[in-house]
């Protein structure tokens, strides 16, 4: 999926602002050296490195990281599943980003390589359940307009027990791993956000240009009732998956 970071900064704004939590489980120490993987714009990279730590930020996405190196970020261009560090890193962080991966497996081992001794893996990202009802609801409707929709999904949105043990398995001590229900209230509206991380899963799907405000509209009018309230306010079914976890010395 290729993302817009203009429209990113107008209608997810809430992605950064809400990883606070993660943020602080990190915290991130003047001197030490940092990973932030899937770094996005760069938003909250540059507040581990106003924390004194040395950051490195990497994402897939050519244009997110060139807004990131705007804000003087130094990020990357990398894949999550292909990292190529040898333990370099005090720390590597992640904030909603790790449900873009995929299978697991090939970036906890990257990130367990990239790791010194001791080092320490945090992050949050979309857990078991998150936004059930508006996957649901962009599913359903592509299917009543006659596209074949895949049977399951790429994105990686696994419970707790689940990802402790993808982490175990790959060498990780697991300090901490749980689901935090996060409904979150939606300034843009239910069609911005639609159109901003829901976008590339339509277009994969083979829905024409023309067709695609239409499909996001009866997305939108499907889901109404049971994400927003009688003013209009938007809420989306969020939940997270919170981690911590260290390297062994």
């Amino acid at each position: 999926m290729a993302w817009d970071p203009q429209a990113y900064a107008a209608h997810a704004a809430f992605v950064p602002a809400l990883g606070n939590a993660a943020f602080e489980l990190l915290g991130a120490v003047a001197g030490e050296r940092v990973l932030d993987l899937g770094c996005g714009d760069g938003v909250l990279t540059s507040r581990i490195a106003a924390e004194g730590a040395e950051v490195v930020g990497i994402d897939a996405d050519p244009a997110m990281v060139a807004a990131a190196v705007e804000k003087g970020v130094n990020a990357r261009l990398g894949d999550g599943r292909r990292l190529t560090f040898a333990g370099e890193f005090d720390a590597v962080f992640s904030n909603a980003a790790l449900h873009w991966m995929g299978d697991p497996a090939p970036v906890v081992a990257g990130v367990f390589r990239a790791l010194k001794p001791g080092g320490r893996f945090v992050g949050e990202f979309g857990g078991h359940g998150n936004i059930a009802a508006i996957r649901v609801a962009v599913r359903a409707v592509l299917a009543a307009r006659g596209y074949r929709v895949p049977a399951a999904e790429e994105n990686y949105y696994p419970t707790a027990p689940e990802y402790r043990v993808a982490l175990e398995a790959g060498g990780f001590v697991v300090d901490g791993c749980w689901i935090v229900p996060r409904p979150t209230p939606i300034a843009s509206g239910m069609a911005a956000w639609l159109q901003t991380f829901r976008g590339g899963f339509i277009d994969a799907i083979g829905v024409p240009a023309a067709e695609r405000a239409q499909v996001i509209e009866d997305t939108r009018a499907m889901l109404r009732p049971i994400l927003a309230d009688g003013a209009g306010n938007w809420t989306a079914d969020y939940v997270r998956l919170r981690f911590a976890a260290h390297k062994p010395e």
